[in-house]
């Protein structure tokens, strides 16, 4: 017999089965020799007052065992290579989810990634990391698995009309991630641990006879009668397919740029512009849990902030508690920051976007604030929110003086418009350079980070504060760029057989919508096959 019971459990109870079935047993009045497992299906943490609470909503196994963790019953079989082709351009979870959904429709595909794989990406972003070095194809945001696999895998969405939530956790579990996934309130894998599931998801779709051809960098494609008839790779390669997904992510500017060469429709798209903002992690978690020392067996305590500042909302964007700040460019000359944790999240800092929200309104109301580009030349183009994301990164790379070295400022100096004579100790590798923030972001953003940071800091105690760094810039929170299609049929109305997908064409925000996304196309597809 199953029994569902909601209770609530002290961190150490929830941590150690020993003492959880026991309270189990006296919540339900059922002797503990009748109780053979439970399975959790929801947890939440209740830190309001000074005991922190676990909310537990499980399934109580009596006298039956529970079900194998991690038993998803996912089957993918081998496909015919048919006359129909499919090619994924991008790796990311829009496209691996895609060529998923594909081989379990029975169609081959065939996945370009300008990138590298997981193993030999690494070595890169140890480059970066300790030399100032970039390489454009091969970083943070390109290589096998997007963005994601080094950005820790955040698996939290609000996106449930979109598609099937539990079905992408589903597969994350049968690819090797933990079950925790399914019923934490904020499910998160790791940088540690993602790229290993990433790797198994490759190797499935190249056992079932799927293709993942690595460092195949779109460069060209050839039109005939409205449908892509082929595309050119920047080896020379030229490669043809019935169908072609778009999953290139948020940051391959150089597909904005071609799309627009031969004047294919693309829409300007609101996103936020910021800085990632770092804490100790003990003043986050003295404030979140109202105690000086965390209980061991709490986490590391996070924080999620709003406010609105003239009319605009400033907020915390990929909260990494325990976290690290990472380089997230893919471009020379140009900074951009991210956060990423371990599955422990054991690092002594807590990091997090705080971003303002930026509308193409805004832009008419910007002066001339980078050489390279004219308030005209911006407003008229369908890539001038790109623009503005682009000018804020050059200038965060010149101020903080070369190869990587962050333009940096304590809160509270900021606010007050004070250059920092000292920095705090950083997570971010490549170092922080003391630098006034004003003169890297427009002033309408600049003016609401600073009354939003004081408001912050009466939400949270010792949240404004001198200990706290700013880290400029956090500007690739979304895509600047929406490339349109069908609200149905999914495809570019001018290219019709041309699948915009995930992230980077304006369909997603983050790895479990992207992958929603990549379904559904791969679906969309699969129908119009049959």
């Amino acid at each position: 017999m199953i029994q569902k019971i909601q209770i609530k459990v002290l961190p150490v109870e929830a941590a150690d089965i020993n003492q959880l079935i026991p309270v189990i047993a006296a919540y339900t009045a059922i002797p503990i020799e009748q109780i053979n497992g439970y399975r959790i299906l929801k947890k939440s943490m209740d830190a309001r007052s000074k005991t922190v609470w676990i909310h537990l909503t499980m399934d109580v196994y009596l006298q039956e065992n529970p079900p194998v963790l991690g038993n998803t019953n996912f089957s993918f079989h081998p496909v015919k290579k048919e006359a129909k082709k499919v090619l994924i351009i991008g790796t990311g979870p829009a496209g691996l989810f895609a060529a998923l959904q594909l081989i379990q429709c029975g169609i081959q595909p065939i996945l370009l990634e300008r990138g590298k794989d997981s193993r030999s990406r690494r070595r890169d972003l140890a480059v970066l990391n300790k030399e100032g070095i970039l390489n454009p194809e091969s970083n943070y945001c390109f290589g096998e698995g997007g963005a994601g696999t080094y950005s820790d895998g955040k698996l939290y969405t609000r996106s449930n009309k979109r598609g099937n939530i539990q079905r992408i956790l589903d597969l994350f579990v049968h690819f090797g991630a933990e079950d925790k996934i399914h019923y934490e309130a904020h499910p998160h894998i790791g940088t540690n641990k993602l790229p290993q599931i990433i790797t198994a998801m490759r190797q499935c779709i190249e056992d079932c006879g799927g293709m993942v051809l690595f460092e195949k960098k779109l460069v060209n494609f050839t039109i005939e009668n409205n449908r892509i008839k082929n595309i050119q790779t920047a080896d020379g390669t030229t490669i043809s397919a019935d169908a072609y997904i778009l999953a290139t992510g948020h940051s391959a500017r150089d597909i904005f740029t071609l799309l627009q060469q031969k004047n294919i429709t693309l829409l300007p798209k609101p996103f936020a512009i910021g800085v990632r903002v770092e804490h100790p992690q003990i003043l986050i978690d003295q404030a979140q849990y109202k105690c000086p020392v965390k209980d061991t067996y709490l986490p590391p305590a996070s924080y999620s902030l709003v406010e609105q500042v003239n009319g605009k909302g400033v907020f915390s964007f990929c909260m990494c508690p325990g976290g690290i700040i990472a380089t997230a460019s893919t471009a020379p000359g140009e900074l951009v920051v991210n956060g990423w944790s371990p599955s422990k999240r054991n690092n002594p800092f807590a990091n997090s976007g705080i971003v303002v929200a930026m509308e193409m309104a805004d832009l008419k109301n910007l002066g001339r604030f980078d050489d390279q580009f004219t308030k005209d030349t911006i407003l008229s183009s369908p890539l001038c929110m790109l623009y503005l994301q682009k000018s804020v990164e050059e200038k965060a790379f010149q101020m903080g003086g070369g190869k990587f070295v962050a333009p940096a400022q304590r809160m509270v100096d900021f606010v007050q418009k004070k250059i920092s004579r000292d920095l705090p100790d950083s997570s971010y590798l490549p170092g922080i350079n003391s630098a006034d923030l004003y003169q890297i972001f427009p002033e309408e953003v600049s003016s609401r980070l600073a009354k939003a940071f004081a408001a912050f800091g009466k939400k949270i105690k010792h949240y404004y504060t001198n200990e706290a760094v700013l880290v400029a810039t956090e500007s690739r929170t979304s895509s600047p760029v929406t490339i349109p299609r069908d609200p149905i049929l999914l495809t570019h109305p001018q290219l019709h057989n041309l699948y915009p997908c995930g992230e980077g064409a304006g369909y997603a925000g983050g790895i479990v919508s992207a992958a929603m996304d990549g379904e559904k196309c791969a679906l969309q597809i699969s129908m119009l096959f049959k």
